[in-house]
């Protein structure tokens, strides 16, 4: 298929107003600017203690999970050697009660997923990645899940009306996988297949193979261009390639695939859904677009300040009221946000 036709493929994503209003003028917090109604506080810095613990550097994916009446965020380090991901404990009015380090001793954990039974993905991007299972409240030692393979991770996502969980890979001629586990909520075993050029899934023979990369060990596995974000939401997962900037939607109830067709998604770096079926796309150039079911596409809020600041760990509290993210500056350094304000519940 060309890549002529691949652009005009797919649901066509339109521009218009956001259910918000315009975004405003940036604030005094670090440079971000939001509709009316809305506010913003950063919540941890890198190199800076947060509850005692020093936030790491290169946030990338992140996730929410509830704990009593208030709430854990979990942020990804993308850095190299010494990666792995923390943990914020915030109480039910947003005060930060803790902080912790979730995984150790792994290293490029870029991005990652929530599991329906409230435990976080991290994913490594390193040749041979692995994906741990980490507990977000800090009681169980994290565990490397070797059968959903040894490549350059990026993202994860689990479909529990399927019961597998979709596996982006960082690679210029990466795949797209699935991971089908013996038992939902058990990620010890399973099968992992790759999606196939024909639309079918294959199983891959040696998902932890030493010398063979798990991309090159079925023929006809369909390439993709750098597979970086995934999300599923309502029958659909969405995942971008970072190479040409696009983004793709899955449907597992068709089995089918489509790249959207709309420039305006174009260098998508994170993607999180609402509660209320709203769809967040973080931007390169420190954009973040809200997606409503309707398929308008507006900008919702914007980093002002150092060119090329990327949003990324886009995740929303269980109740929908508050949106958390980071943002990674370079050399100004990384903070991580809160956002309050009117965020639409239906």
């Amino acid at each position: 298929m060309s890549r002529k036709t691949l652009l005009r493929a797919g649901p066509l994503w339109q521009g218009g107003e956001s259910p918000y209003g315009p975004i405003g003028q940036p604030g005094p917090v670090g440079g971000l600017a939001l509709p009316a109604g809305f506010g913003g506080r950063v919540v941890a810095r890198s190199g800076h203690k947060v509850a005692g613990l020093t936030w790491h550097a290169e946030p990338d994916g992140g996730a929410c999970f509830p704990d009593g009446a208030g709430w854990i965020y979990v942020s990804n380090s993308g850095l190299s050697l010494v990666g792995g991901a923390s943990a914020l404990r915030l109480r039910s009015g947003g005060s930060i009660g803790d902080a912790y380090r979730i995984l150790s001793g792994t290293e490029l954990n870029r991005s990652g997923g929530a599991t329906p039974w409230h435990s976080w993905l991290s994913c490594e991007l390193g040749p041979r990645g692995r994906v741990f299972e980490c507990d977000p409240y800090g009681t169980r030692a994290a565990r490397p899940r070797l059968t959903m393979g040894r490549f350059k991770h990026q993202a994860a996502a689990c479909d529990p009306e399927r019961q597998v969980v979709y596996l982006t890979e960082g690679e210029r001629d990466g795949c797209f996988y699935r991971f089908r586990p013996e038992d939902w909520g058990d990620l010890t075993e399973g099968t992992l297949e790759v999606l196939c050029a024909s639309g079918a899934w294959e199983p891959v023979p040696s998902p932890a193979a030493l010398l063979k990369g798990t991309r090159h060990q079925v023929r006809g596995a369909r390439r993709f261009d750098g597979g970086d974000a995934c999300h599923y939401a309502g029958g659909v997962c969405f995942f971008t390639t970072r190479g040409d900037g696009a983004l793709w939607a899955y449907d597992a109830r068709t089995s089918t695939l489509d790249r959207i067709a709309f420039g305006g998604v174009a260098g998508t770096v994170a993607i999180t859904s609402a509660p209320s079926g709203d769809l967040y796309l973080a931007r390169r150039g420190g954009r973040i677009d809200v997606v409503t079911p309707d398929r308008t596409v507006a900008p919702f809020l914007r980093l002002d300040g150092p060119a090329g600041a990327e949003p990324t760990g886009l995740a929303f509290t269980p109740d929908g009221d508050r949106l958390y993210f980071s943002a990674r500056r370079g050399r100004t350094g990384s903070d991580t946000f809160e956002v309050t304000g009117p965020f639409r519940n239906a």
